[in-house]
């Protein structure tokens, strides 16, 4: 039997087994990319909302960050106002199989660049906590963001 963690090949994931693997802290680190982070989104929230969703994720980030070894802090690791973009985003496409959510394009990696310059995306203020969008105003997703504070 092969007792080796599965790794989760971008274009195909199963959702549930990327969760699991994430939670329980055995995802390998080359398989939590972009396309994991957005499919371990879409899973938590299927299981709860938008607020206890971004709750539960920042606590879940953290936790896998360090356990494999990622520090989180003003340069590296969790960043919250990607995380509150992307939980957003996934949140607005409910129902939306996981497929069609990895090819949206507001669900790309470099979407948030759409919102914010790279000065201000990647600051410390912005990883530390939210940081209203320099650029393009994200309108109604705004007004609603502000009230997804948990934590």
């Amino acid at each position: 039997m092969n007792d080796d963690p599965p790794v989760f090949d971008s274009a195909v994931f199963d959702a549930p087994a990327l969760l699991d693997a994430f939670r329980r802290r055995t995802l390998p680190r080359p398989a939590w990319t972009h396309e994991a982070h957005v499919a371990v989104c879409w899973a938590t929230l299927a299981e709860m909302d938008e607020g206890a969703a971004l709750d539960r994720l920042r606590r879940d980030i953290r936790a896998y960050n360090e356990s494999v070894g990622t520090a989180n802090t003003d340069d590296g690791g969790y960043h919250e106002t990607i995380t509150r973009y992307f939980v957003h985003v996934v949140a607005s496409r409910a129902g939306r199989p996981l497929d069609e959510v990895l090819a949206d394009a507001a669900c790309s990696r470099g979407a948030p660049l759409e919102h914010w310059s790279r000065d201000v995306l990647f600051s410390v203020a912005a990883r530390r906590g939210w940081v209203e969008p320099d650029l393009t105003p994200l309108g109604r997703t705004a007004d609603r963001m502000e009230h997804v504070q948990l934590g």
